[in-house]
């Protein structure tokens, strides 16, 4: 993270306009118990948007529903996002995705939300098997899909639980989507992850049906494999650096590694030259 503050996210921005490269902006925190909570955070991404165009930076908010009151009131949540997507646009608000009981709740206001902005994108996770049924279903909107791993402990009979099963399954859903976009069926790709093998193999892909490797964004972390994300953009991939900010950070931060000891592994590895 740069900072806990929105002018820290912003400056760590304007050093990727300088690159070149967008971002992703991302205020931490998420299952708030009060409404006028969910208010606030609606009303500080309205604001990260103005500022956002004011300063010509090249980002775009990615929302957590929860954050937005969606365990409270779930029409006033949808009515943040509206919000949210009528002053960003043309730019992408993107629907995070959170725990597989809020799944097929999201993917519902997603496609609600589709019909009204086009320039709304949502979240999906490889490790659900029922990923590659969502992506079928939201094919007709001409969705914007950013495809992650998944960072949220699950059951197996709901989510592949090796890594070379969730592997597998992100590369397979990543070449139904490129298919998809070779037969002309309107798509945008966001490759959420830090595995450059799999971007690798994504690309390879890409080029073998006749696509170049703009058929896809590239979206890291902000301080995660910053030498990969430059070879990436000078071979010519579009990447977009994921910046997350906020006070909770620490409650996120540690959940996400209690529940996955694979990120425990990850995060110590970054601090390896």
């Amino acid at each position: 993270m740069p900072g806990e503050t929105m002018t820290a996210a912003l400056v760590a921005a304007e050093d990727f306009r300088a690159q070149g490269t967008g971002v992703l902006f991302t205020h931490l925190g998420e299952n708030l118990v009060r409404l006028e909570d969910a208010d606030r955070t609606a009303d500080h991404y309205l604001t990260l948007i103005e500022e956002t165009a004011r300063r010509g930076i090249d980002g775009e908010p990615s929302l957590k529903l929860t954050q937005l009151g969606f365990d409270i009131d779930r029409l006033r949540a949808a009515e943040h996002v509206h919000a949210l997507a009528s002053r960003a646009a043309p730019r992408t608000v993107w629907i995070d995705m959170e725990g597989s009981a809020y799944t097929e709740a999201t993917v519902s206001l997603y496609e609600a939300s589709k019909r009204s902005h086009a320039n709304v994108g949502i979240c999906l996770q490889a490790y659900l098997k029922r990923t590659e049924a969502d992506i079928q279903r939201l094919l007709p909107l001409e969705p914007r899909i950013r495809l992650v791993k998944g960072a949220y402990a699950e059951a197996p009979e709901v989510a592949f639980q090796g890594r070379r099963e969730v592997d597998a399954n992100y590369l397979k859903l990543v070449v139904s989507m490129l298919d998809a976009q070779r037969a002309e069926r309107p798509l945008f790709l966001g490759l959420g992850t830090h595995d450059v093998n799999l971007i690798a193999q994504a690309a390879d892909h890409a080029r073998e049906i006749g696509l170049s490797r703009t058929a896809f964004d590239v979206e890291m972390l902000y301080g995660i494999r910053t030498d990969q994300q430059r070879r990436l953009r000078d071979e010519g991939y579009n990447v977009r650096v994921l910046i997350a900010y906020g006070e909770a950070w620490y409650p996120w931060y540690m959940r996400r590694l209690a529940e996955r000891p694979a990120n425990v592994v990850f995060a110590l590895r970054q601090l390896l030259p």
